[in-house]
């Protein structure tokens, strides 16, 4: 019964992906690096990196601290310390070819970055409760909605996992499979699974770097959280969670 997860760990596709000519190859458009923006959702302007005054913890004292966090004070976050958090799991160093390629903080399989970051704010100076999306390009924000209680209805979508309402945001990371399978085709989606522990990671190190915390998660119901954040399913869907709260 474990047989077929266990070949999706496995190395065999690329002998796979050898035999087939990809979407790249084909010479079709690249797919875009961030979801556009929708006319009349509101952006916010975040804490540009070269102004961070957080986060100057050692990294082996990060490292040491770190560990999954399932109980947070009431203590909200700054702006700038979700712009510190926001940027340490998916911000952009730099662009190339005409912005269609992104060097991040995190590292991705051929650059292809196949995730959106949607969050679920609770408690953040200045920010109304509800839905928000970033965009790495801009290092902004867009409201997607405000809604008083909106964590909590993530959490209950997470298999009421209550600590998940307690937090000051959700972290929810969306794959857009197409960015990597335009390029790795029958491998994209390992490249994709690894990818997405490497964001996360991040967030557990930039958090205890500024005296907070975070827990992964990755039980949830699968269609009820993408409906709570306006994912299709299937061009784009939820595959990792991250409470993120002050301890």
């Amino acid at each position: 019964m474990f047989e077929q997860g266990r070949e999706f760990l496995k190395g065999n596709s690329w002998k796979q992906f050898a035999s087939i000519q990809s979407d790249q190859q084909k010479g079709l458009p690249i797919p875009p690096v961030e979801k556009p923006v929708a006319a009349g959702e509101r952006r916010i302007d975040l804490i540009p990196p070269a102004q961070f005054s957080v986060g100057n913890v050692p990294v082996r004292e990060a490292l040491a601290r770190r560990e999954s966090r399932r109980r947070f004070s009431s203590v909200p976050f700054t702006l700038e310390e979700l712009s510190y958090l926001l940027w340490a799991t998916q911000g952009v160093r730099d662009t190339m070819k005409d912005g269609t390629i992104t060097r991040r903080i995190v590292p991705s399989g051929g650059s292809r970055h196949p995730f959106e970051t949607y969050l679920g704010i609770h408690r953040v100076e200045g920010l109304p409760q509800g839905l928000y999306r970033y965009l790495p390009l801009e290092h902004q924000l867009v409201c997607l909605r405000e809604e008083d209680g909106f964590v909590q209805k993530m959490a209950e979508a997470c298999m009421r996992q209550k600590f998940m309402a307690e937090a000051n945001v959700i972290f929810g990371w969306a794959a857009v499979p197409y960015r990597c399978e335009w390029r790795y085709t029958v491998t994209s989606h390992k490249v994709i699974a690894i990818d997405g522990g490497h964001i996360c990671q991040n967030l557990y190190i930039a958090a205890e770097s500024i005296g907070a915390g975070t827990c992964a998660v990755a039980a949830y119901d699968q269609a009820a959280v993408d409906q709570l954040l306006g994912l299709d399913g299937q061009d784009e869907f939820i595959m990792y969670l991250a409470p993120a709260g002050k301890i």
